[in-house]
């Protein structure tokens, strides 16, 4: 099969007046992430958050504050034709309404999508405090009632067409939390069945995300197949290296033995973490995440190759980068964006 062209012959006039209007607020760098061309409809990269005030001259034109940049960087950061999605990661912490989705969505332009994480209400076992320690367990874990309510209802309803992947990234568990792996997979097919297929004109897509490696297993993949939700390819430190994570995608598409992945569905990524570092460590190491620190060829070129196989066979490919990846997340994405371009030649 012939590579698919990643690239449309367009550029910055692509993007809305809107969002350039709201973009002059905290105008656009036009150093290393400027392009004359437009990407491939269907690929979105992009990174976890827009507000870090290191990415001046990289996505931002001067140094402006983190509050600054969470008011106000949005439409900037959304005029580069290389960042067509973010993550909403705050979402995470504590759900949020309609109208903050509807604001986020009117920032950006029209092919624009955000990758929004579940609430953590949702996703993690237990209740936690503001050191982040367990105060108890949550007896909200997996509650298909208040998922719908609490954020599947109003994420769909804001964003309506701007709405990509909706994550449920699972916190580390013990078996105590979860079971089985069998029976973990059986519980996460429930969970999914129950949410909404469609709400506010719009079809949800769902994707899970896990941190414990012995959960990815062919039977929870079928159970994902069976619901029709997507396995988010988690790059971190507790989760097995990228190309065991592709080949669970492989089966969960249908695929048996070691046959190469036959997409069914969209690519959903999230790059979060070098392999060789936990997290606090990254931090430390790559603030204030200007450059790119800790390149890692080889989980690129593996995600290159992703989204070179999904696009070709005409599926979305969403890949988010965290600054603990390599150091700086819109870097990252330039540097995946030319593993992609050179894999076309």
């Amino acid at each position: 099969m012939t590579a698919p062209d990643l690239f449309t012959q367009a550029g910055a006039a692509d993007v809305t007046s809107d969002s350039v209007a709201l973009g002059r607020v905290l105008p656009m760098s036009g150093g290393p992430l400027a392009a004359d061309r437009t990407l491939d409809r269907n690929l979105f990269l992009g990174t976890s958050s827009w507000s870090f005030p290191g990415w001046r001259h990289i996505v931002y034109d001067r140094a402006y504050s983190a509050a600054a940049l969470a008011r106000q960087g949005l439409a900037a950061y959304s005029a580069h034709p290389l960042l067509r999605t973010v993550s909403l990661d705050r979402t995470f912490y504590q759900p949020i309404g309609i109208s903050a989705y509807r604001d986020y969505a009117a920032q950006t332009p029209e092919d624009f999508r955000f990758m929004v994480k579940a609430p953590a209400l949702i996703c993690d076992t237990a209740l936690r405090d503001v050191a982040a320690r367990r105060t108890a367990d949550n007896p909200h874990f997996l509650d298909a009632a208040i998922a719908s309510d609490s954020f599947v209802g109003p994420c769909m309803e804001g964003l309506a067409g701007k709405a990509g992947p909706l994550v449920f990234q699972l916190p580390p568990m013990v078996p105590a939390n979860y079971g089985s792996p069998s029976q973990f997979a059986d519980r996460i097919a429930g969970f999914f069945a129950a949410l909404p297929r469609a709400t506010g004109g719009q079809v949800p897509l769902y994707a899970l995300e896990l941190r414990n490696a012995e959960l990815l297993t062919p039977r929870l993949m079928k159970a994902l197949h069976s619901v029709d939700v997507r396995l988010c390819i988690g790059i971190h430190a507790r989760m097995p290296e990228i190309g065991r994570q592709a080949r669970a995608l492989a089966v969960l598409d249908g695929a048996g033995g070691d046959a190469p992945w036959q997409p069914q569905g969209p690519l959903v990524v999230r790059w979060s973490l070098h392999a060789d570092l936990a997290y606090e460590a990254a931090r430390a190491k790559y603030a204030p995440f200007n450059r790119l620190v800790d390149e890692d060829l080889a989980t690129r070129r593996a995600l290159a190759a992703l989204a070179r196989t999904a696009i070709a066979a005409g599926k979305p490919a969403f890949i988010i980068a965290n600054n603990k990846a390599e150091g700086c997340a819109p870097l990252s994405m330039k540097a995946l964006l030319d593993a992609l371009s050179t894999g076309n030649k």
